[in-house]
């Protein structure tokens, strides 16, 4: 574990290697799992409108979903997550050429709304786990990315490396010069032994 900025950062964020393999999983991680993606706080707020702003994209199930239970709820441990269709896939998944997409997502890309989509969804295999006092990047492990560690494996891209984008989006690039920083002296630490 390295601390930055106050944040807890799991060393397995420089070690793992990952890049996403849509033409492999099939974008699954959008369809399994035990509730929906889970929603920061200004992200609860933005829901209603991103699902306003998004429904054009979206499939008539997902809309059914989020007209049933609203644009977003509390699973069962409380927290704030994305509705699921039928307790299975999140309401905002579209499905194009047999793989689930995000219908947030292709608004954004087709500049029907500026939120690009939930930040727990882009930063990917890291979740942020907050208490009180501190905040932590950890590296989430699930049997359905095996076909992107194997690809992040093959292309030696590190998790961190992978998610710049998510990463600068959440914490700024100021951050993510320090996570760079922190990934070489562990690489060095590493080496030494």
């Amino acid at each position: 574990m390295i601390e930055i900025e106050g944040k807890i950062v799991s060393s397995q964020i420089f070690e793992r290697k990952f890049v996403c393999n849509l033409k492999a999983c099939k974008g699954i991680c959008c369809v399994e799992g035990d509730s929906g993606a889970p929603l920061d706080d200004e992200e609860i707020k933005l829901m209603p409108i991103v699902f306003e702003e998004a429904k054009s994209c979206m499939d008539a199930e997902g809309i059914r979903a989020i007209e049933k239970q609203g644009a977003w709820i509390r699973d069962e441990d409380g927290d704030a997550v994305t509705p699921l269709v039928d307790g299975r896939q999140c309401a905002y998944v579209i499905f194009e050429d047999g793989i689930a997409s995000c219908a947030i997502e292709k608004a954004w890309k087709n500049g029907l709304i500026s939120f690009r989509k939930p930040i727990s969804c882009h930063l990917y295999p890291i979740r942020i786990n907050k208490t009180a006092r501190i905040e932590a990047l950890n590296y989430d492990e699930w049997k359905v990315c095996a076909p992107a560690c194997a690809k992040g494996e093959q292309l030696n891209v590190p998790v961190y490396v992978f998610l710049k984008e998510p990463i600068v989006r959440k914490y700024g690039e100021a951050f993510y010069a320090m996570l760079e920083n922190a990934a070489l002296l562990w690489e060095d630490e590493k080496k030494k032994g």
